[in-house]
């Protein structure tokens, strides 16, 4: 028994304690917690368009195309802010592998992994739901200039096609989620709190199942949208503060 509760997830390793991190990676921890700051900073802003702007059309090519001729500056507003917060979080992984290696390197290693592999996918391909893809205000720019119908028409096929893919990238959701989840299970072990640890699984399994049932569960994916931004703060702050730790 005490072998196992040694190696399984609760390990006895010092909880709470910036000593366990490694202490060279100081920088890296820093530009995380800033990271970490931007990334809810750029979920905040298409929540706040959310309530205070028109959203784009889920589906219709035609109705889409011109929604964004109509509404541009917001619907870039939160094509940047989805897809551009991929960026602080790949850093925030990479920190957090870095501070939470030395506890389980295999597990630590994965997290990173699928959670910046999630975030490498999402800037591929440059589309987040709902309907927002960067194709697509090009494709915005030739309709609304179309002269003849066979034209409007083309057009609008090719954006039934970039509307699909953006409400369809559950799968990219699904291994952010995944990412968080396993970070968090090492968390649990030292380094950050325990309470942070466990909204992180909370987080983690909630993402997950909401990625998998958007279609389904409509307004209750907001609760996943305030989990995740709660989580990021408080792993910021814990970033910060081990980015204070001068080497022993």
């Amino acid at each position: 028994m005490a072998t196992l509760s040694t190696k399984g997830w609760a390990g006895k390793a010092s909880r709470d304690t910036p000593g366990n991190a490694d202490p060279s990676w100081r920088s890296l921890y820093w530009v995380g917690s800033i990271s970490s700051a931007l990334y809810v900073l750029l979920i905040i802003v298409p929540l706040i368009l959310l309530f205070v702007a028109p959203q784009p059309p889920l589906s219709g090519g035609s109705e889409v195309l011109l929604y964004i001729a109509d509404n541009k500056p917001v619907y870039i507003a939160e094509l940047v802010s989805f897809v551009g917060l991929s960026l602080p979080a790949m850093v925030v992984f990479l920190a957090l592998y870095l501070a939470l290696k030395h506890l389980n390197k295999s597990y630590a290693a994965l997290g990173a992994l699928t959670g910046i592999v999630s975030e490498v996918l999402a800037l591929a391909i440059n589309s987040s739901p709902p309907s927002l893809n960067g194709n697509l205000l090009y494709l915005s720019d030739q309709f609304v200039a179309a002269t003849t119908t066979a034209q409007r028409t083309s057009l609008a096929t090719a954006a039934e096609s970039f509307i699909a893919l953006s409400n369809s990238l559950n799968v990219i959701g699904i291994l952010t989620a995944a990412g968080i989840l396993i970070f968090s299970l090492v968390m649990l072990k030292g380094v950050f709190a325990r309470s942070v640890a466990y909204l992180g699984i909370l987080t983690g399994v909630i993402g997950m199942l909401s990625e998998a049932l958007r279609d389904v569960i409509g307004p209750g994916y907001f609760l996943y949208g305030l989990l995740l931004p709660a989580w990021f703060i408080l792993v910021g702050l814990r970033l910060y503060r081990l980015s204070k730790r001068e080497p022993e």
